[in-house]
């Protein structure tokens, strides 16, 4: 099993155990999250782009593997996706180019 599998596989566990011992800390960020990542002058599709070219900058890989599934849930295809990596990749420099392949793991993971 790839680590991206592995890891859709057992997050959502791992978020309810979570929920169950940090249930402030859940409850704030979940807050957060569904404020913002919403339809707005910018939309929802827009929106987890711009998180997945975070993740990949910031070379997190949980948040890389997260986003990708949003974004597809969202409605970016493959080749958007791959794209706002690339422009991650042009900010974030060599580390981040390393962690496409995190994306691309996601996306084969997933399907696509």
């Amino acid at each position: 099993m790839s680590d991206a599998k592995e890891f859709f596989a057992k997050i959502g566990g791992k978020m309810e155990k979570m929920k169950k011992d940090a249930p402030s800390m859940m409850a704030g960020f979940g807050g957060l999250f569904s404020k913002v990542m919403t339809d707005g002058t910018i939309s929802l599709k827009e929106k987890e782009l711009i998180a997945l070219g975070i993740a990949v900058a910031g070379r997190c890989s949980p948040c890389i593997r997260a986003h990708v599934k949003k974004c597809l849930e969202s409605g970016s295809s493959k080749e958007q996706i791959l794209e706002a990596a690339s422009v991650a990749v042009v900010m974030g420099g060599g580390p981040a180019y390393m962690y496409v392949t995190e994306v691309m793991d996601a996306l084969e993971a997933l399907g696509k």
